[in-house]
């Protein structure tokens, strides 16, 4: 028997090289994606909840959309919504997997609260190097955009660029490739499991005191 299992989704590319793998591994059966959204944006990505619902059908699976209070609630009440959101849900699971790369005690943290409502968690992308994953989020057909780049650790240029090859070698030597000590955070508009991609028009970037945002709107583009 298959383990049904849901993703967490960020709107970026971590989540969406999750799916694809998921997707191909014989074990499991993909059920749905689940987001946490704060005042209908995605935290850090700032991904309008429409965007992640328009990407959720692209992948044609159901979203779950969880909401904070805040970007960062107390551990409690965040790890409380979580579990019953996902309880709520009305859709059959066994396993929760995250698209978590590095060894940092987040997969300890996860587990914590997650197997403890009686679910699995699983980890795909953990413990490959950053530099791997990222040649991997390319050249498998992953198409995605720099949309919030932290100002303390990468110049805004960056924003609203596409993540290429081109872009990994611009990318100063400090500044890991897939972005995971917060450099940067993606909008994936195109990927081999979508079917159709995401246009974005009236582009503009959204230069704040630390953090730059990508604000667009978006459209779907069916195959």
């Amino acid at each position: 028997m298959k383990k049904k299992v849901i993703i967490s989704w960020s709107s970026g590319k971590d989540s969406t090289l999750t799916l694809i793998r998921l997707l191909q591994n014989p074990d499991y059966e993909v059920v749905a994606l689940y987001t946490t959204h704060v005042a209908n944006e995605v935290p850090f990505q700032v991904t309008p909840i429409s965007v992640v619902q328009m990407q959720a059908d692209l992948a044609g699976l159901p979203l779950i959309a969880i909401e904070l209070p805040t970007v960062f609630p107390a551990n409690n009440e965040y790890q409380s919504l979580v579990v019953t959101g996902l309880k709520e849900c009305g859709i059959e699971f066994d396993v929760i997997a995250f698209g978590d790369m590095f060894c940092n005690g987040i997969v300890e943290y996860r587990k914590s609260y997650i197997e403890a409502a009686g679910w699995e968690c699983v980890f795909p992308l953990v413990g490959q190097s950053s530099r791997e994953l990222a040649e991997e989020i390319i050249s498998c057909g992953i198409k995605t955009i720099l949309v919030t780049t932290d100002g303390t650790q990468l110049d805004n240029q960056f924003c609203g660029q596409e993540y290429t090859m081109q872009l990994l070698s611009e990318l100063p030597g400090q500044v890991d490739p897939c972005g995971e000590d917060g450099e940067f955070h993606t909008l994936v508009i195109e990927a081999p499991c979508f079917r159709g991609s995401i246009a974005l028009s009236d582009i503009r970037v959204d230069e704040q005191e630390r953090f730059t945002y990508l604000r667009y709107q978006a459209s779907v583009l069916q195959k």
